[in-house]
């Protein structure tokens, strides 16, 4: 999508509403160049229908029609003044249409993501230093080569192996790994590119743009952003390394819906092989300033705090490991690409990468291999005994039903432990772009109604453009000023486990369609979730404490408001579509393993019920939501689901 100069004219408006400066030392966001960011993110938007909506929305942005429909009379939007504009969109984000409200999140979060990630004309940006953030750390001159030697085809290409996956992060790296060790000819497709320590900066332009996928980036409703690494390695290179065995009662839950071996020795030894093979330790815990906070406020409250078990050897647990949602530099995290794939490339498969797989090919019901595109249009051709499918939880059953498979549990179930987070901003420097990325949480309000189901408290990195998705806007001034505090500021994390579950449809032009809303149910755990992490912050000492709903609920313990009014305030702005900042960032269960086709989309081998020879490895397989950060979950069923593949074609 390239925009018309009138267009262009309208984003930059928009760009310099949300993102103003002061109009002295710190620039607009037009002046940075975040505008051109900006206008790149939505052209890499994967769903034309998403592109066109945008390419419309900015054409009519300044004419009198939208003027009337922004409640500012019939009057173009470059007719009004600053403070004209800023309550145009103040109301647009306060509408009580959803569709209004999930507009202004969009442009609100595609404006400040872009203005706080530009670098601006000399590489590093009045704004950083306006907000004390360093910046980017710039490529590691000591890095070693990249170890793997990933191919990327430049025409036409077929290839023959014993199996081909389709996918490389958590679930398509292990089993790769699983599968070559056995002796099989094994090919790995993935849509992203190859990254290493040597290409990693700790810079967010560079690490959302190169290591994330660009969409969905949403549900449907909008009521839910989603959060997905896209590279050689997926998630598993730029997740925060946390990583927990599936809970027992978890375990427990899997096996009584129809696959047995989640709750007995098999999966208790593929949860010991990933740990092993990923040096999960609790050695690299030590607690950022993030987390010392979190756990003084928990202590206070005589609340449950741990520390976690990480996937990482060498880790500097400070300035390097703050940024390691954009990549590794020292190679501490212990991803896919450093281990199993590594073993798998040893064995003699074949990497490939920047291959978009679009179908699963079926022939007389038994899969034959796979068909894509490279981003250069070039036909890639997999034949294959097996298929294996680890996409993702959006995109995996999104391939199936392109594939022509039709169980209808296909896209079915999907949960995202839906998450939000309250800020808190202390008299101590916090830096929270600094430290261990997560090293502390609490599972004191894990079980809320009996059944297992409730929230975990955790912390997390705080650069400032990412940021942004847990942060609300209420004017340019006000949200500069907001960022200027970012030094000082801590957030504890809410992460609900759901109970309930959405879907995964598939459009016309072939793309996901997640649809989510959060049910009743979990929205008062959520909410409940508001509250504990509320107690935490204030029993930590903060000065002021924020929320990320967009009607900017705030208190300042001992001097301006209280606990009780703020909370209520919080809940009468509510959680719908646009009303809080809501993310995901743990995708599942869109393919669930079971004991019946009628009731799930796999059976107990991770195979499709259609397909015999179809097998998924990755978190859609996950038969409810795992409740943790879910990696160690999703390897162990790679893991074992590979190795029952394994079994059967050798």
């Amino acid at each position: 999508m390239t925009l018309k100069p009138q267009q262009l004219a309208a984003l930059a408006a928009i760009c310099d509403t949300f993102a103003p400066g002061d109009g002295a030392d710190i620039p607009s966001a037009s002046a940075l160049g975040a505008v051109d960011i900006a206008a790149a993110m939505a052209a890499g938007l994967p769903r034309a229908a998403d592109r066109r909506q945008l390419s419309t929305l900015l054409s009519l942005w300044d004419t009198r029609l939208m003027g009337l429909l922004l409640g500012a009379g019939p009057k173009r939007f470059s007719s009004l003044g600053p403070t004209a504009r800023e309550d145009a969109l103040l109301r647009l984000g306060a509408s009580s249409s959803a569709q209004k409200r999930v507009i202004f999140q969009a442009l609100r979060g595609l404006a400040t993501s872009s203005y706080f990630a530009a670098p601006g004309p000399t590489g590093s940006s009045p704004v950083w230093e306006a907000i004390g953030y360093p910046g980017p750390l710039g490529v590691l001159p000591d890095a070693p080569r990249p170890p793997l030697a990933p191919l990327t085809p430049t025409s036409d290409t077929a290839y023959d192996c014993d199996v081909v996956i389709v996918g490389s992060g958590a679930g398509g790296g292990t089993a790769a790994g699983v599968l070559a060790a056995a002796g099989l000819d094994v090919v790995v497709l993935e849509r992203g590119g190859y990254y290493d320590d040597a290409d990693f900066d700790g810079g967010e332009l560079s690490g959302l743009s190169r290591l994330y996928a660009a969409g969905p980036a949403t549900t449907a409703e909008g009521q839910v952003a989603l959060v997905a690494g896209s590279c050689l390695g997926g998630g598993t290179v730029v997740n925060w390394t946390t990583s927990f065995p599936t809970p027992p009662r978890i375990r427990a839950e899997w096996a009584a819906l129809g696959a047995g071996q989640f709750d007995q020795r098999e999966f208790s030894d593929a949860l010991d092989a990933v740990s092993r093979r990923l040096s999960v330790n609790a050695d690299h815990s030590v607690a950022s300033a993030r987390d010392v906070v979190m756990e003084r406020g928990l202590a206070a409250l005589g609340w449950h705090v741990d520390a976690m078990p990480r996937n990482v050897t060498n880790c500097d647990m400070g300035t390097d490991c703050g940024r390691c949602g954009y990549g590794c530099r020292l190679g501490a995290k212990q991803s896919v690409t450093k281990t199993w794939l590594a073993d798998a490339e040893a064995h003699g498969a074949r990497l490939v990468v920047n291959v978009d797989v679009r179908r699963v090919d079926v022939r007389g019901g038994h899969a034959v291999g796979v068909q894509g595109t490279t981003r250069d249009g070039h036909a890639v051709t997999v034949r294959a005994r097996a298929v294996v499918v680890a996409a993702g939880a959006i995109q995996t059953p999104a391939l199936l039903r392109r594939s022509g498979l039709s169980n209808p549990n296909i896209g079915r179930y999907l949960r995202l432990h839906p998450a939000t987070a309250v800020w808190g901003v202390y008299d101590e420097k916090v830096r929270p772009w600094e430290g261990g990325l997560q090293t502390r949480y609490s599972r004191e309000h894990s079980d809320l109604d009996g059944a297992g189901y409730g929230v975990i408290y955790e912390t997390g990195p705080g650069n400032p453009a990412a940021l942004q998705g847990f942060l609300n806007w209420r004017g340019g001034a006000a949200h500069l000023a907001t960022m200027k505090d970012l030094v000082h500021t801590g957030g504890v994390g809410i992460i609900t486990r759901d109970r309930d579950s959405g879907e995964v449809r598939v459009g016309r032009d072939g793309e996901p369609v997640p649809r989510y809303r959060l049910s009743d149910h979990d929205a008062a755990h959520l909410r409940a979730g508001v509250e504990g992490a509320t107690r935490i912050i204030e029993a930590a000492g903060a000065r002021r404490i924020y929320s990320a709903h967009q009607a900017g609920p705030s208190y300042e313990p001992g001097r301006r408001g209280s606990y009780e009014e703020f909370v209520a305030a919080c809940h009468s702005a509510g959680y719908g579509p646009g009303q809080c900042a809501i993310a995901a960032l743990h995708l599942m269960g869109t393919a669930r393993m079971g004991g019946s086709k009628d009731m799930s989309a796999t059976d107990p081998d991770g195979t499709t019920w259609e397909v015999p020879n179809v097998v998924v490895v990755d978190a859609s397989c996950f038969p409810t939501s795992s409740g943790v950060n879910p990696m160690i979950s999703i390897e162990a069923i790679a893991y074992m689901n590979a190795r029952r593949l394994a079994a059967r074609l050798t």
